[in-house]
């Protein structure tokens, strides 16, 4: 017995999650020992943010912040009642001593802008508190007696504990490790798991003018998402073009819905370069600007108002391929078209990407098997579960990481029970 490698707890994964939980857990002078199959700790998180990490999202309340969560916040009210946004703010500026700022949508980073600087402070942390790191180290697995999960087997090693936390992560980014080992885990001990599809994901088209604009982006358009001449979705800000369709926060954030749609029918989307001006409104301006440049090619007065790519493609539209001629010779019904064409900018989504440009991956846990007084398996008390684990759709903007650290909170305050 005294040859047995035992901890108070174990925590399965060093991302996000595994390393907040290893923080709090050393805060309480726990024996701690922390498992990552890479040779880094917080390889995903070191992108998050594009780098910067978006730590959280500084919502007015915990209901306000939860709203973002609807198909789960019935769930998370505990959690989250122990663990909020405020207290998150707080660990990460006064224990771990990292400068934070709140930027447009509430999004908040590290003042440095550098993702690697949270892993920095957390590891840094664990250090001081004599933490017990496993680099390098793939648990294959779980073992159990009755309703406890007594050791994992690691390197062909056996190690025992009172409590152990899994925090594997999900399935997306899996060159980062997220290879869907804890869902195995948790499927052999019984749970359902729902199947993880890509989320907060860019979306695809064929249009081969989407693809020549690859690294345009376009401020404050308007884009809709038309099924059986229907709009069932529409958005409001930034798009950015890429080589297989369209991207930026606002399409990834609201490619879960599409999905949904695509699931059903063929989509089309509708660009709107101009949200804020109905179809007249912009006729006029469009006269205006005729007027003002009366002996020019429509293709240098466009570049007044649309950005210059943009200008060269829709103007090789089969339907617009006649009008790049002298502002002065475009009759009535071809500024006209000229108009439509701009408020409706139109192609399909033929698609989303995989899960190795997925942000999150729907799926995981079922919800209701799942403790969240104190973020344990209703089958195996002693088992932790944390973040991306957990069937839980959010947002981009904070909101992934912010759950990652409330439920590591809770997960690692009741190892201590």
């Amino acid at each position: 017995m005294n040859n047995k490698k035992i901890y108070d707890v174990i925590i399965i994964g060093g991302g996000a999650s595994g390393l907040f939980s290893a923080c709090i857990c050393s805060d309480n002078n726990q024996k701690v020992l922390l498992i990552e199959k890479n040779n880094i700790l917080g390889k995903k998180l070191a992108l998050t943010g594009g780098g910067r990490c978006n730590i959280t999202n500084k919502k007015s309340d915990t209901q306000t912040f939860l709203e973002k969560f609807p198909e789960s916040k019935k769930f998370l009210f505990s959690p989250f009642s122990k663990f909020s946004v405020d207290d998150t703010m707080n660990y990460f500026e006064n224990t771990l001593n990292l400068p934070l700022k709140t930027e447009a949508n509430d999004r908040v980073f590290p003042k440095s802008n550098k993702a690697t600087d949270v892993i920095d402070a957390m590891i840094s942390h664990l250090k001081y508190n004599n933490t017990s790191i496993f680099l390098n180290a793939k648990v294959t697995k779980l073992l159990t007696s009755k309703d406890k999960v007594t050791s994992v087997t690691c390197n062909n090693s056996t190690y025992f504990a009172k409590k152990f936390i899994l925090s594997t992560g999900g399935l997306a980014a899996p060159k980062t490790g997220s290879t869907g080992d804890g869902f195995k885990f948790l499927k052999i001990l019984g749970h359902t798991i729902i199947k993880p599809n890509p989320n907060l994901i860019p979306l695809k088209t064929n249009t081969k003018w989407v693809h020549a604009m690859s690294g345009t982006t376009l401020d404050n358009i308007k884009i809709s998402f038309i099924q059986k001449n229907k709009v069932k979705i529409q958005r409001i800000g930034k798009i950015l073009f890429t080589h297989f369709g369209i991207s930026g926060p606002m399409i990834i954030n609201t490619s879960f819905e599409v999905k949904k749609l695509l699931d059903k029918s063929n989509v089309t989307a509708s660009i709107d370069l101009f949200p804020d001006m109905e179809q007249h409104l912009l006729d006029k301006k469009i006269i205006e600007l005729f007027q003002k440049n009366n002996n020019k090619l429509l293709s240098n007065v466009l570049l007044e108002i649309i950005p210059k790519s943009l200008v060269t493609q829709i103007l090789n539209f089969d339907i617009l391929k006649s009008l790049n001629k002298i502002t002065n010779s475009i009759t009535k019904d071809e500024r006209k078209i000229l108009v439509t064409t701009i408020k409706h900018l139109e192609f399909p989504i033929t698609g989303i990407l995989g899960l190795d440009k997925a942000i999150i991956a729907d799926g995981g846990i079922k919800l209701e098997e799942v403790n969240f007084k104190d973020m344990s398996s209703k089958l195996y008390t002693n088992l932790h579960l944390t973040g991306d684990l957990l069937s839980i759709n959010r947002p981009s903007g904070g909101y992934s990481l912010q759950l990652c650290w409330t439920t590591a909170f809770v997960a690692s305050q009741n190892t201590l029970q």
